[in-house]
């Protein structure tokens, strides 16, 4: 059983760590919060992935929070690590839930442009179009086009958590997890091979030089004989087009 702190004891820890970070510190105030951090981890439980990978994730995570946390500015190391846990946890499973592999400056710029679209909705009081997310983020347009065209590989997965206090019955992630979550996410992956048979023998291999070998848009217009623009083109033809077919 990992021994309990009081909170005049961990911030004396802390005051030493930061002090002399020494390995041995760390590590008791690890220990000392090791049923916490398992705590928050069961909490992202059957939702596909393992509860040990979750635990590891969990712990790794309070191991950075330990490394990072500043004692002298007031707040509570449970606040702080709590935080950067369920931040490393989220941070798995939203990498976890890409049907294929899309390039991570993709990821990110999709979750950008969603971000965008909201509060460009709240400002203009309709939904932007392309041309107004791209200038918002001042970011090329193509690319703005092809972060929204990777929602067709992009399995949304709920992560809202409970609120404190609040049992399992509140977190509605918690309330779907009867489902195999690892069938469906077969299922996603062959939804996504089946709307790729779909496309021309060109587009096909472009998207999947793109999104599973994550190609430049250069290297893959060398490789078909095409030039860049043409690749950009074909790419959010093709995108659409598996959009289209996913919602029919």
């Amino acid at each position: 059983m990992s021994e309990r702190l009081t909170d005049d004891e961990a911030r004396e820890l802390f005051v030493q760590y930061q002090q002399t970070r020494r390995r041995r510190i760390r590590n008791r105030i690890v220990e000392a919060h090791i049923g916490f951090a398992h705590h928050i981890a069961r909490r992202y439980a059957n939702r596909g992935t393992n509860e040990d990978d979750l635990r590891q994730i969990a712990l790794l995570a309070l191991v950075k929070a330990v490394d990072r946390f500043d004692p002298t500015h007031g707040a509570a190391f449970t606040s702080f690590a709590g935080r950067t846990i369920e931040g490393e946890i989220k941070r798995h499973f939203r990498d976890a839930t890409w049907a294929v592999r899309v390039p991570r400056s993709t990821k990110e710029l999709h979750l950008q442009v969603r971000r965008a679209n909201d509060d460009l909705h709240q400002e203009l009081g309709r939904s932007p179009t392309v041309d107004e997310v791209a200038r918002h983020l001042d970011v090329d347009r193509d690319a703005i086009i092809e972060a929204l065209g990777a929602s067709a590989a992009y399995t949304a997965t709920t992560l809202e958590t409970s609120a404190p206090g609040e049992k399992d019955g509140g977190d509605r992630s918690a309330r779907l997890a009867q489902r195999d979550t690892e069938l469906e996410g077969s299922v996603d992956r062959l939804l996504v091979e089946e709307l790729l048979e779909k496309l021309p023998e060109r587009e096909r291999k472009i998207v999947r030089l793109r999104f599973f070998d994550e190609l430049s848009q250069a290297d893959i217009a060398d490789q078909v004989g095409v030039s860049q623009m043409h690749v950009s083109r074909l790419l959010r033809r093709s995108m659409a087009a598996m959009r289209r077919d996913a919602e029919t």
